[in-house]
């Protein structure tokens, strides 16, 4: 019970602070712990369904365009998400997991070159480019349960010209979609373990309204390299867990 409130604290601060699911911080260290892989992305999953409805409400404070692209995007990761239920049923667990470090490595790739920088928030995007991104990122996502903004935040900043901070509050809003969706999806095949999340999620809001309140006042080169070594490190763990 006590480690995975600690757990929860964590993963919450990580949520709040990158705008994130948490899900690539929880994963590692409940399969350190002794759950599988698949209890893990479940457990993920309900802590996120927490963090990221309670972070989006404290960045909606911040900037309008949380909910105005957000919404697009988060629709296409909802209706990608429900497919995450058929996927972790049909594949193994070792496949799982593989698709988790390449997804990491990609998202280092992505951040390490683009420009944080950029100013461009303001500019109209295309509302089927946005549905598509998220309908993807939400069924890939969802399936090794992570909320998806390891890879939104990449493409959104790389491809779709947001600001670094921008993209990470459209990407923890995009995971409300994205992990309720995941949620019916897995609780409908039968692949919850609903106390154990619900215990992390609840002590979860701790750590995100810290996370958040910290993230407005760090400076977005600092922010750039911090994202850089959070992914660095849960790439190492993962590593180190799957393949030796």
């Amino acid at each position: 019970m006590l480690e995975l409130i600690t757990f929860g604290v964590l993963t919450g601060f990580v949520s709040g602070y990158f705008g994130v699911g948490g899900g690539m911080v929880l994963v590692p260290m409940l399969l350190y712990y002794g759950f599988d892989m698949k209890q893990a992305v479940s457990i993920s999953i309900t802590q996120m369904v927490f963090s990221s409805v309670y972070g989006s409400f404290l960045n909606l404070k911040k900037t309008v365009w949380v909910l105005k692209d957000g919404l697009i995007l988060g629709i296409g990761g909802f209706i990608g998400g429900l497919q995450s239920g058929f996927i972790v049923s049909s594949v193994t667990t070792e496949f799982l997991e593989y698709l988790f470090i390449s997804l990491i490595a990609f998202a280092i790739i992505r951040v390490f070159i683009s420009n944080v920088h950029l100013e461009q928030d303001q500019e109209t995007k295309s509302k089927f480019t946005l549905l598509f991104i998220g309908f993807i990122i939400g069924m890939l996502a969802m399936s090794i349960g992570i909320g998806g903004s390891i890879m939104l935040t990449p493409v959104l900043l790389g491809f779709m010209k947001y600001n670094l901070k921008t993209a990470t509050s459209l990407s923890l809003f995009f995971v409300v979609f994205s992990s309720i969706a995941g949620f019916i999806s897995m609780s409908y095949n039968g692949q919850m373990l609903l106390t154990q999340g619900v215990i992390v999620g609840i002590a979860s809001l701790l750590g995100v309204y810290f996370g958040i309140k910290l993230k407005h006042i760090t400076h977005i080169a600092s922010y750039k390299r911090y994202i850089l070594i959070l992914y660095v490190l849960i790439l190492a763990a993962m590593v180190n867990k799957s393949i030796f």
